[in-house]
């Protein structure tokens, strides 16, 4: 039902009836009705309650598996290390001369498919890794 409630402005205006279109009728379309008629009508029947379920406990996500690793060469389409840790990963970047020389995938569990990482998680990456001397480059 409607949760109207009424204010009369005076007294004349208190005593006349508000009448409200009621629209919880059997296929009939809907009825005007005063307002007190739809306030004092309860759907409820005596004695006929709802139990109230018990409150779940929390239930506690499994602890997520570290994330697995895959760097490939872009050229030579060669592996360069296969399910290995961030630390891994990173280990492999260093062998790189660039960014754009390698293409790095993260293991995804529940599609079970490496998926490729973005450019920006790909350079999350390669920041962690040891800048190569001048020695070891030549």
């Amino acid at each position: 039902m409607a949760n109207l409630e009424y204010v009369p402005k005076d007294e004349q205006e208190r005593d006349r009836n508000v009448w409200v279109l009621e629209t919880q009728t059997k296929g009939t379309g809907a009825n005007m009705v005063p307002l007190e008629r739809t306030q004092k009508r309860s759907d409820a029947v005596p004695g006929f309650g709802f139990r109230k379920p018990a409150p779940r406990a929390p239930e506690q996500p499994a602890p997520r598996a570290p994330y697995r690793f895959k760097i490939a060469d872009v050229m030579t389409c060669a592996v360069m290390a296969e399910d290995v840790d961030a630390r891994g990963a990173v280990e492999a970047l260093e062998d790189a001369r660039s960014i754009v020389d390698v293409i790095a995938y993260v293991w995804e569990p529940e599609a079970e498919r490496w998926r490729m990482l973005t450019f920006a998680e790909t350079r999350a990456l390669w920041d962690r890794r040891r800048e190569p001397t001048a020695r070891s480059r030549s």
